[in-house]
C-alpha cells in the first residue's frame, strides 16, 4: 500500500491550484501514516473537538499556504520543507471501501488526495469549496486510471456516507 499512497501523494502535489500556477513542490515533503481506528479518533477529538471516527485526518504545516510562501519555503537549505501529515484510519478505509464496493487501494488512493488537498489549504466546509476539490480528486483520480468514486458514494449515502464518500 505504500507505492498507492506515494502514488497519490505525488498526483496530488502535481496537479493543484499552486501548480496551475508554476509552483514545484520538489523542495517538499508530506507523510502519510495508516493508524488504528483508536488513534485517529483520540486525535480527531483532540485536534477537532469530534470524538468520533474519521476516515482521514490532515494536519497542514501551514493553515492556509500561497504561491509566495511556497516559492519562499521550497527546498531551502537543501532540505525538504514539510506541508504537513495525513493520518488514515485504517479500519474506517478497509470498512468504507466495502461499502462503497471500491477496491481498498482505489479509496486509499482517494483518501491520500484528499488529505493532502487539505495540507494544500483545500477544504469542503463551503458548496463551492466542495465542488472544487472533488472535481479536482476526481480529476486526479481518473489520471491514476481510477474511477469516479463520488459515483458509487451517491448510492451509498443511505448507508451513513456523507455525499464524497467519506466519514464527516
Amino acid at each position: 500500500m505504500e507505492s498507492v499512497a506515494e502514488n497519490a501523494a505525488r498526483a496530488a502535489l502535481a496537479d493543484n491550484r499552486f501548480t496551475a500556477q508554476g509552483a514545484d513542490f520538489a523542495g517538499f515533503e508530506i507523510a502519510v501514516a495508516l493508524a488504528d481506528d483508536t488513534l485517529v479518533r483520540d486525535l480527531n477529538a483532540r485536534h477537532r473537538g469530534r470524538a468520533t471516527a474519521t476516515d482521514v485526518l490532515s494536519f497542514p504545516a501551514v493553515e492556509r499556504p500561497d504561491a509566495e510562501w511556497l516559492v519562499a519555503a521550497g527546498g531551502k537549505g537543501g532540505e525538504a520543507m514539510p506541508l504537513g501529515d495525513v493520518i488514515i484510519a485504517r479500519e474506517t478505509a478497509i470498512r468504507d471501501a466495502r461499502a462503497l464496493g471500491l477496491p481498498l487501494a482505489h479509496h486509499l488512493a482517494h483518501l491520500v488526495i484528499h488529505g493532502v488537498l487539505h495540507c494544500l489549504g483545500y477544504d469542503h466546509r463551503q458548496d463551492a469549496e466542495a465542488e472544487e476539490m472533488e472535481a479536482l480528486e476526481r480529476r486526479i483520480l481518473a489520471r491514476l486510471g481510477i474511477p469516479d468514486p463520488y459515483a458509487t458514494a451517491a448510492e451509498a449515502s443511505a448507508d451513513g456516507m456523507n455525499r464524497k464518500g467519506m466519514k464527516g
